[in-house]
């Protein structure tokens, strides 16, 4: 029977899991998480979300405290996956925010990021886009993966939002999906595709040009808009 099947891929080759190496740009370095080194100045940056919501739609959080902080980092982010990374701000070398890669799959070139934290004080900045766009930088042209995803709750609109800037492409909703904090989670999934990067990193380097800043630090072409 001659069925439909899929693109070959003859010349195909499982690639390698992320490097432990640091991510270096102009504005952060996405390096991987030293519990040490990182767990004061990271708590101290996101507890300046003072009322918890940044912790909403995360499986876990808010914390009690820096032990109670230190103690789930400890228990959660020091496996191989999820591959848990500190965000540092170049200015001065502070923890401000984690990230991860997880649902690592070097076989097929498959890795989600999740886990995303970053303080109240360097969202919606240069920082947060560039860290972002180190992992993707990481994924596709120095391990040549095939596919990156994003998933969140769909009820989550800054996370969604967040997607669709960054160049991901909504792809479908999965109902009931899971339970996290005694309740129901639809979730969305979005991805992008080697065959998309190209464009993609082209309109990162471009936005995060100093040059597409202006004094005060206010960007002078959107993202969006570079693409």
């Amino acid at each position: 029977m001659n069925l439909p099947t899929g693109t070959p891929l003859p010349d195909w080759k499982p690639k390698n899991r992320p490097p432990l190496s640091p991510m270096v740009g102009r504005y952060c370095s996405v390096v991987p998480l030293a519990i040490e080194e990182h767990e004061e100045s990271l708590y101290r940056a996101l507890a300046q979300n003072t009322d918890g919501t940044n912790w909403t739609y995360l499986p876990y959080g808010p914390f009690d405290g820096a032990d109670d902080f230190r103690a789930w980092l400890v228990a959660t982010c020091t496996g191989p996956d999820p591959l848990f990374h500190t965000v540092l701000n170049s200015a001065d070398g502070s923890a401000i925010g984690l990230a991860s890669f997880l649902r690592i799959e070097p076989t097929v070139g498959v890795v989600e990021v999740g886990h995303i934290h970053i303080s109240p004080a360097v969202q919606q900045t240069p920082i947060s886009t560039e860290a972002m766009y180190l992992m993707m930088r990481r994924v596709f042209d120095e391990l040549g993966y095939r596919r990156y995803e994003w998933r969140c709750d769909s009820l989550n609109a800054p996370s969604k939002a967040a997607a669709l800037r960054l160049g991901f492409t909504l792809e479908a909703v999965f109902r009931q999906a899971t339970v996290y904090k005694a309740r129901n989670r639809d979730t969305l999934w979005f991805s992008i595709i080697d065959s998309e990067w190209p464009l993609l990193r082209d309109a990162f380097e471009r936005w995060l040009h100093p040059d597409n800043f202006d004094a005060n630090g206010a960007q002078v072409r959107r993202l969006t808009d570079l693409r």
